[in-house]
């Protein structure tokens, strides 16, 4: 834990019994500052900045911005004394430069890894946190994007989304829950039963810290599924074998943060298959995970 990590997290607690009564972060200038609007869970505010610029492909197969190509931030706190922690989607030669930016804004650089493989061209994955003004952290991060491609500019309105097609409703049968069906990518955010907390402060799913599931359509009436388990050192390998037995891969197992408790780990996987095989192999590894 950095000198500089202790200190924000000591203020952050010193804060706490003010950011019980508060109702979150402003978001008008985080809007301003990002040029983009995102959404409010409770009390956080997750931003997106999806790479629609990139061309990834797995085994041929094309990946959608919202199966596995999502830059996010997500802010927490007061505007005054606020938190932001997320992960971004990088090229390889544009991890250093946004990395250097960030740290000269005071961010914390907790991981850069992989979560897919085989993929082309290959992508990185930067999680950072920073701690401070909601509008100023807003404003660091606009900058450091900028040495990267990734797209500043707000996006255009989203069209009408249409019926979902009939692979979503196998899929959620098969997992026994409700998805969220956007942009061609059935999505499935799962949050633990018990707490996260970092310093002190509880870490809300909606900050990175629950189980996070995609889906899109695939060749030949199948469907490709990426996304990450959130998982304590008791959960990891049981998750690993009942994926293993079902015929999901798993790509990566790390971390995200740096201090929270519990210790978290990270299982990113994939696989293509028909919806009620995959489906029916992530409520299988689910059942292994403590979650609501």
């Amino acid at each position: 834990m950095t000198e500089r990590l202790r200190f924000f997290t000591l203020l952050f607690l010193l804060s706490l019994p003010i950011l019980a009564g508060a109702q979150g972060v402003s978001t008008a200038p985080i809007d301003q500052a990002l040029g983009r609007s995102g959404q409010k869970t409770g009390d956080v505010y997750r931003v997106s900045f999806p790479r629609t610029d990139l061309h990834v492909s797995v085994n041929g197969l094309a990946i959608k911005p919202g199966l596995a190509l999502g830059s996010w931030a997500a802010f927490l706190g007061t505007d005054d004394n606020a938190m932001v922690m997320g992960d971004l989607v990088l090229l390889e030669d544009e991890v250093n430069p946004v990395m250097t930016k960030l740290q000269a804004y005071h961010f914390d650089i907790t991981a850069v890894h992989n979560h897919l493989m085989e993929e082309t061209p290959k992508v990185l994955y930067v999680h950072y946190m920073g701690h401070g003004s909601a509008k100023q952290m807003a404003t660091s991060l606009r900058t450091a994007l900028e040495a990267s491609k990734t797209p500043l500019e707000k996006p255009a309105a989203a069209a009408e989304e249409p019926a979902p097609p009939a692979w979503v409703k196998t899929v959620e049968d098969a997992v026994s829950r409700k998805g969220t069906f956007k942009g061609g990518v059935l999505s499935f955010g799962v949050p633990r039963t018990d707490a996260v907390t970092m310093g002190g402060m509880s870490i809300p799913p909606a900050a990175g810290v629950g189980e996070a599931i995609n889906f899109q359509a695939a060749d030949s009436g199948n469907v490709a599924t990426t996304g990450d388990f959130v998982l304590t050192a008791d959960e990891v390998n049981p998750v690993l074998a009942e994926l293993h037995a079902r015929n999901l891969l798993v790509t990566a197992l790390h971390s995200h943060m740096l201090t929270e408790q519990p210790r978290l780990f990270f299982m990113h996987f994939w696989c293509v298959g028909s919806p009620e095989s995959v489906g029916d192999g992530i409520k299988a590894a689910l059942s292994h995970v403590a979650v609501k």
